[in-house]
This record gives C-alpha cells, structure tokens and sequence, in this order.
C-alpha cells in the first residue's frame, strides 16, 4: 500500500480529514466498489463519495486506482512503485529482475496470503472476483509494464508469456507442493528460472 504523509490532510467541509480511521474508510468503500463493480468501472470519485471524503484524499493515500485496488485486496505491492523499478532498466537485465521480485513477494507468508487467496478463488470458480483481479492485471500492472519497455503487440504477448511462466512454476511450488521445486533455493530457483523468462523478452 503507498501512503504519503508528508502532505498535509484537507479539511474540506463536509469531508473527512486524513487520518489511519479515513484511509480505512476508503479501503472499506473500495473493497465494496470493486467487489460490485469490479476493477474498470470502479472510479476514485465513486470511492471517496462511499467514504464521505474527497477524491485527493484518496489520492493522498494510494497514488492511483490500481494501488488502491492492490491494498483493498491486501496485495502486498504498489503498480506505481513496482513499474519502474522492476520494468524500468535495461530490457537485457529484466528477466532477472522480474524473477526476483515474484519470489520475493511470494516467499513473504504475509505476502503470499492474499495472493493464494486470489488462486483459490480462480481455482472455485469466484468469476466475479476473477474478472475484477483479471482487469487489474490488465489495466493496473501489464499495460503499464509493456508501455515501460516499449509498447507494441509483441511486447504485449512476451510480457504474458513472462507472467504464465512464472505464475504456473508458483501454483506447483506454493500450492500443490510439488517436491523438489517446493523446497528448492529461492537464489538457485531464480538462476535457473530467469534466464528462461529473459527469453521471452528478448523474443528468442
């Protein structure tokens, strides 16, 4: 979640001002926004109005709408961090840096939490909730990952392939259990998965 709190909090009337009770307020509106909306048609105008504040305020708190929606479903990352430093370097590193910072996430118990959660509920067929988590992916993580390296149709489809790699090696290792990859090295993991996930990128 990206909170900024060197900014003072607006006291508008008929607002809320910031405090950890508002940023509450909005994840709670947020949660139901998404949940009834899902994640397109879910406005920072609309979430700020359910929480009685005003749509800075949000702003004040999570940067953008896909930020929010990742701490209203308690992903443990921030687009508007994780783009630039992940997808921001050289195309030649970024296998590597992409491999690194998935099992970084997934090997935190508290990041892995609502990230299982989210599998199970594709796995049991929430098609709500997957077409809400499927938009954000869309919308708050990939577009914005293929634009930072480019852009274009190919760039689109490398990027996909790069996530389905890495997302279908963590359903063996974090949710079946597959032995050995479930108790490989996370460093030996990485050397040996990195170089495969480089190679979408280079389009090899």
């Amino acid at each position: 979640m990206s909170r900024r709190t060197s900014a003072a909090p607006l006291t508008r009337t008929g607002r809320r001002p910031g405090s950890p009770d508002t940023a509450a307020a909005i994840l709670e509106a947020a949660r139901t926004s998404f949940g009834e909306r899902g994640f397109n048609a879910t406005t920072i105008r609309a979430v700020a109005a359910e929480a009685g504040v005003d749509p800075a305020l949000v702003h004040h708190y999570f940067a953008t709408k896909a930020d929010l929606y990742a701490a209203a479903i308690e992903i443990p990352l921030s687009p508007s961090t994780v783009i630039p430093q992940v997808f921001g370097g050289e195309v030649s590193g970024l296998g590597r840096r992409v491999t690194e910072f998935f099992f970084a996430v997934w090997e935190e118990p508290e990041s892995r939490r609502p990230l299982l959660a989210m599998l199970g509920g594709a796995f049991g067929g929430n098609d709500q909730g997957v077409a809400g988590f499927r938009e954000f992916l869309v919308s708050g993580l990939l577009d914005r990952a293929v634009a930072a390296i480019g852009g274009g149709r190919r760039t689109e489809e490398r990027v996909e392939l790069a996530m389905a790699h890495l997302l279908g090696i963590a359903v063996l290792r974090y949710v079946v259990v597959l032995e050995p990859l479930a108790s490989l090295e996370v460093p030996r993991l990485v050397d040996l998965v990195a170089p495969r996930v480089q190679s979408y990128f280079d389009g090899e």
